[in-house]
Order: C-alpha cells, then structure tokens, then sequence
C-alpha cells in the first residue's frame, strides 16, 4: 500500500481565528467540507478494518498480512455485509431523533428508537436494549449494576453525531453525549464517547492532531481509569517510543483489564479504554496523514473496524472532505446516494442533515449563521463528573460450567459481593419468554425473563452486584420448560469487595 503524505497546512487559512479564541469565523462551505469529511472517514475506516474486526485479540496485526483496499471495497460491504457499518447507523438512529424531535428530544424518545430499530446488537447496546424492552428506563438501563457490559465500547463507536452536531463546543458535545451515553454506559464506557465526542469538536478549530488528542482528555476525570489509559498513551508517544513498543506496554498494562463478562480472562477485549488508546495511537502515529492513521489504529487489532472508523472520521473532519486522499475517498462514490442497511438515510443524506444540526446546535450556543459563513462561539473544555463502574468492586475468579442446561447446573457457592451468570436460551419460537427463579441464600430474587427472541434476548442470565460480602449459595430453576427451547451456561463471574 503506497502511503499518502497529505498536506494540511492550508486549512489553518481557513479560519479567521485561532482555535483558542472566543469566537471563529469559517465559510458555511468550510463547515460542510468537515461534517462531511467526518462522516466519510467513518464509512472508510468500517470498511478497511473489517476484514480483520476481532480477528487479532491481544496480538498486532503483522505487517505481512495485507489489508485490501481499493475502489470497491466500501461498496463490497454495502452488498456482502451492510451489518459492518454498525458506527454509522446506530448515529444515525439519534441523528434521525433530532430531526424529527429537535435538538431537545427527551431521552425517551431515543431510548424507545434504540430499542425498537430493526438492527442487531451486542454487549452494552444488546443489554441496554433488554433492560429498556422490559420497562427500565434510561440512565438506569446503562448503569453497571443492571448492565455488566456498562464499560464496553459500544457509545464510544456511536458518539460522533455528538462531536459533528457542535463544531468547536466541547461543553455542548458532552451535553449531547450524556444523556445518550447513559441510556447504554456508565463510568468509562460513557467517558469514550464523551471523548470522542470532544476530539470531533476541537477538529473543527485544529489543524494539529497531537492539539485535538491532548486538548481533549482535559473532558475526562483524571482519577478515571479511561483517563490515566489514554494518558498512557500520550506520554508514551510524546517520550519518543515507536508504536509497536508502546503497544506492548499498553497491552501489558491495560490489556487484561476488561471486565465486559466476555472479556474477562480472556484474549478479545471490547472495553472502551483499550480500544480507544488505538484509536489515539492511530491518530498520533499517524501525525495527520490517513494512510499511516488507518495502519496503525487497524493494525493494533481488537475491534479493528470501530477503531480506525472514530480515528479516520475525528481526521476526516480536521482535513475535510475535499482533503482525503482520492487512495480513500474515491471508494465511496459508487454509495454515497444508498442508505445504510436498517435506515432511510444515505451518506448524502447525512451530509446535509449533519449541516443542518450543526447550523442549529452553534446558533442554541450563542454563535450565528449567516447565508456564507458562521460565526461560532467556541466553548472551552469542562471535565465532566467522576463516575466509575463496579466501584468498590474488583473481579475473583471465572468458573466454567461446560455449557450445561440450567436446571443441571446445581447449587453455585460462592464467595463475594457479586456475580454475573453468562449463558443463553434458545429457539425458534419467538413469542417464547423463559422465565428463571434465582434464590440466593434460600431467598427469591425477582423472577429473571429470557426472551427466546434475539431481537430482545438478555445478553447474561443473570448478575447481581448488591450483595453483602461473603459466602452465598445460589440456584436456578426453569419455571416454563420446553421441549423445543435450549439452555445452557457457560460461566460464572465472581467479585469481592476491595480492600480499604
């Protein structure tokens, strides 16, 4: 692959003041230019990453194994797998919202659009989405103790309409994070979108990519884990390493951190903060040029499709549309009129709508619009509040249970303040809702609903972090067995509460 040096010294023209002043000034046709570069350059990322998306866990992607890129490759996907763009129309399912609904849409509205879209979903999403279908509302639907997956990465690869709806306002793309982010994390998984959200934002006012990483974490609470990661990072490019070493520690240090029930102990990790320090790591080893960006956010594996979409879309905004390299952008010409699966809206589409928000959210924060140009008040960076999930907690042990049926499964004894349950039901019945008594200790918990349909399935059995500390005994019990439905568990997760 040829590697493209691209000059992005003209845009400092562009803008008639710096990016630390109170007020800037850019042609509307200069706005468009980023919010489309934005969403292209997630479009792009999705489809160069995809072929090796969590095929490389807790392992670099070796420079001889080739990463196909040409013409066709974003059209391949649109044909052969459209489920890949998942970055961009979970976006759209909250860009959608703020059409219909505007800017001040209550949380219901996209929690009820969320839950109810047609799309799959997994981890955080997945188990907000049950958590919403059966009655529990958003913030609680995100919040780790009714959602195990609360720190997984999912808000941070849907947070870009936040960071492209306010151009040059740090403080407004957190406010259209927070409640959005919520509605599915908590603690470090909502910290990854309100990042991104903020890298996007300083994109617009910044021509210098190591500017827009440093400048951005200022939004996150030192004392948060997703914070001293990302720092990590930084200080080690700053220090001079190469990326691959700086890798190597990364992964010694924070790579068996995830505690996502489906990471834990294991290679694959979804966790917010260790995926988004590739996406810095492509961002400043790539040092503005989109070629060596898409490299290494790609090749530091994982969720290898999200990371080099957030990286390539946070670029495609501070370069602008018209500046990515043709090597890219010439993929997206044969789709840019056909919506993404799931979705009415196209990349065109979104282009304009993206302006049209953008154009509300600087005229709601003091800035103004003008038939050629805006005038935008730019917003200096806030930290939001410190929140962390299982905290006071810390993980024991993973016990496997070698897939057995729930009624063969027996007494659980365990020790601790708290314990997720993975396993599944299964069938073709969709109407089919298993229900599942817990007693803990000879005490009944609420009755645990498994829908059999996938659509509304329960990604864990059952978890529950509001235990004394201590020894307990745990069963289950089938109360609508059939012939024709399937169960089984794999695991179980335990944890204990920290020392003081």
């Amino acid at each position: 692959m040829k590697t493209m040096k691209v000059c992005t010294l003209a845009f400092a023209s562009l803008l008639a003041v710096a990016a630390s002043a109170k007020t800037v000034t850019m042609t509307r046709a200069t706005l468009q230019d980023k919010i489309k570069g934005g969403w292209a350059g997630q479009t792009i990322g999705c489809a160069f990453g995809g072929p090796t998306e969590f095929k490389y866990n807790g392992k670099i992607i070796p420079d001889e194994t080739k990463i196909v890129w040409d013409d066709t490759r974003v059209k391949h996907y649109y044909d052969t797998f459209p489920g890949l763009y998942d970055d961009i129309y979970m976006d759209l399912t909250f860009v959608e919202v703020f059409e219909k609904k505007g800017l001040d849409a209550p949380i219901s509205e996209f929690a009820h659009a969320f839950a109810n879209a047609k799309y799959p979903l997994w981890h955080a999403n997945q188990s907000a989405r049950y958590n919403i279908l059966q009655g529990m509302e958003s913030p609680a639907s995100g919040h780790w103790k009714n959602n195990p997956h609360a720190d997984d990465i999912d808000f941070q690869i849907e947070a870009d309409y936040a960071g492209l709806m306010a151009p040059g306002m740090p403080q407004a793309a957190a406010h259209y994070s927070d409640a959005i982010g919520h509605m599915m994390c908590y603690g470090d998984g909502w910290y990854g979108g309100v990042y991104v959200a903020t890298m996007y934002s300083l994109a617009f006012l910044s021509n210098d990519v190591n500017y827009i990483v440093t400048e951005a974490l200022k939004s996150i609470p030192e004392q948060s884990t997703f914070y001293q990661c990302q720092a990590d990072v930084i200080a080690g490019f700053k220090a001079g390493k190469d990326w691959k070493t700086l890798w190597h520690e990364m992964q010694k240090k924070w790579g068996t951190t995830d505690l996502c029930p489906d990471g834990v102990k294991a290679a694959f990790n979804i966790d917010a903060k260790i995926n988004c320090a590739y996406v810095i790591m492509g961002l400043l080893y790539g040092g503005g040029d989109y070629t060596k960006t898409m490299e290494v956010s790609t090749r530091c594996g994982q969720d290898s499709d999200c990371n080099p979409s957030t990286a390539g879309g946070i670029l495609g905004t501070m370069l602008g549309y018209s500046n990515i390299p043709d090597y890219w952008k010439n993929s997206l010409k044969s789709v840019e009129d056909i919506p993404f699966i799931y979705t009415d809206i196209s990349l065109n589409k979104v282009y304009e709508l993206g302006m049209k928000h953008a154009l509300q959210v600087i005229a709601k924060n003091g800035g103004k619009v003008t038939a050629k140009a805006v005038k935008i008040k730019a917003q200096p960076i806030k930290t939001v509040r410190l929140e962390q999930s299982f905290e006071g907690m810390e993980f024991v042990r993973k016990i496997g249970l070698g897939n057995k049926g729930i009624d063969k499964v027996g007494a659980i004894k365990f020790n601790g303040c708290g314990i997720v349950i993975r396993g599944h039901l299964r069938t073709k019945d969709p109407n089919y809702v298993g229900e599942v008594e817990i007693t803990i200790d000879g005490k009944k918990m609420p009755i645990v609903k498994l829908p059999g349909n996938n659509h509304a399935r329960s990604n864990d059995l059952y978890w529950n972090f509001d235990l004394e500390d201590g020894d307990h005994v745990l069963t289950m019990k089938r109360l609508n067995p059939e012939d024709n439905v399937e169960s089984n568990v794999y695991s179980y997760l335990t944890f204990k509460k920290k020392a003081k």
